[in-house]
C-alpha cells in the first residue's frame, strides 16, 4: 500500500540557485564538458580547437590518464560561451561528429546552471535525509530534489516542511518486486540521480538496470567486517580506532561499486559506542554530501571499478 504525501508547488524553496564557490564558475552561459577515451595525441588540441572555432572561452580545465602508452583519457572542462542554452544541442551534434567519433570518445556536455533533479530513498535514520535536505534549501548543493521515497512512514512530517513530495511505499520480501516496478514508475522521467540516503533496502539488480540513471549509495566503512545490525556496538567492543564513511555507486555487487568519496576520524576507547554512533552520522552525511555535489558539478567519471574525481 503506497501513501503519498506532497506539498503544493508554490510552498517549495528550491536551492537551484546556489551559491557559488571560489574556483566554480556558476553564472550564466557556462557550460561543462566531460571526456573519456582510449589517450593518444591530439586529443586535447581537437577539444580546445572545437571550443575556440564556436567563440568558447575555457575557464577551467583537468585532465589525466591512466598511462601514456595505451590508457584511458579523462578530461573536465568549463567553458563560457554567450547564449549558450540557445545552441548547445547543436553544439553537442557537432561535437559528436566533429571531434567524439574520431577519437571513440564517451562524452557529455551540459549547461552548468540546470540543477540535478534528485531522489532520496530513506528509510528511518534521518541525519543523511534532513543534511541533503537543508543544503538544499540553502542553495548550497546543484540540485533540485523532485522526491523522497521511503519504506517506512516516520520521516514524512519533517520532510512535508521542506515542500518535496514525500512517497511512502512499504517493502517486503513478498511485495519486493511490486514496491520497486512502483518507484521505477514514481522517478521515470522526473529524476537524474537517486541517492540512497540511509536506504536499508538492497536494490535489486533489475531495479539498478531499468532506472537508467547512477544511484549513490552511502554506509559505514566498517564493512565487511561489521556487516548487519549494530557495526558501532560490535566496533566499540573490538576496540576501532578509526570510524569511517564511504560514498560509492550502487551496482549489483552490494556496497562493492566505485567509490566517489571516503573519510575517517580517529577515536579511543574513551569513546561509547552511541558517541561512534554519532561521530559516525557526521562523517557519514558529509561524505555524502561531498560525493551528490562532485556527481552533480561532473567531477567523477567511473573507470571500470573505480573512479576519476577532479
Amino acid at each position: 500500500m503506497e501513501q503519498t504525501i506532497t506539498e503544493d508547488d508554490t510552498a517549495r524553496r528550491p536551492g537551484s540557485a546556489r551559491r557559488p564557490e571560489a574556483g566554480d564558475p556558476v553564472a550564466g552561459d557556462i557550460g561543462r564538458l566531460v571526456v573519456s577515451c582510449a589517450d593518444g595525441p591530439g586529443i586535447v588540441s581537437a577539444i580546445t580547437g572545437f571550443l575556440h572555432e564556436r567563440g568558447a572561452n575555457i575557464v577551467q580545465s583537468d585532465q589525466d590518464s591512466t598511462d601514456p602508452r595505451g590508457g584511458r583519457f579523462f578530461l573536465r572542462l568549463v567553458f563560457h560561451l554567450p547564449g549558450l542554452a540557445d545552441v548547445l544541442p547543436r553544439f553537442e551534434r557537432e561535437f559528436a561528429a566533429e571531434v567524439a567519433s574520431r577519437f571513440g570518445m564517451t562524452f557529455r556536455m551540459r549547461d552548468a546552471a540546470l540543477p540535478t533533479r534528485v531522489a532520496l530513498f530513506v528509510s528511518r535514520y534521518d541525519h543523511c535525509l534532513l543534511d541533503l535536505l537543508w543544503r538544499w534549501r540553502r542553495g548550497e548543493m546543484p540540485v533540485d530534489i523532485v522526491q523522497v521515497v521511503s519504506n517506512h512512514p516516520d520521516l514524512a512530517e519533517d520532510v512535508a516542511s521542506f515542500g518535496v513530495p514525500y512517497a511512502y511505499i512499504p517493502v517486503t520480501k513478498v511485495t519486493k518486486a511490486a514496491a520497486e516496478a512502483h518507484q521505477l514508475e514514481l522517478l521515470a522521467g522526473r529524476v537524474d540521480l537517486v541517492v540512497l540516503a540511509r536506504y536499508m533496502q538492497i536494490l535489486s539488480g533489475e531495479f539498478l538496470s531499468r532506472v537508467g540513471i547512477p544511484v549513490i549509495n552511502i554506509h559505514h566503512s566498517f564493512l565487511p567486517a561489521f556487516a548487519g545490525a549494530g557495526p558501532y556496538e560490535r566496533a566499540k567492543e573490538r576496540g576501532v580506532k578509526l570510524i569511517g564513511a564511504t560514498a560509492h555507486y550502487a551496482t549489483e555487487d552490494l556496497d562493492e561499486g566505485p567509490i566517489i568519496e571516503q573519510d575517517v576520524v580517529r577515536v579511543s576507547h574513551r569513546q561509547s559506542a552511541a558517541e561512534l554512533g554519532r561521530r559516525g552520522a557526521d562523517i557519514e552525511r558529509n561524505v555524502l554530501a561531498r560525493a551528490v555535489r562532485w556527481h552533480c558539478e561532473d567531477r567523477v567519471l567511473v573507470n571500470g571499478r573505480t573512479t576519476i574525481v577532479f
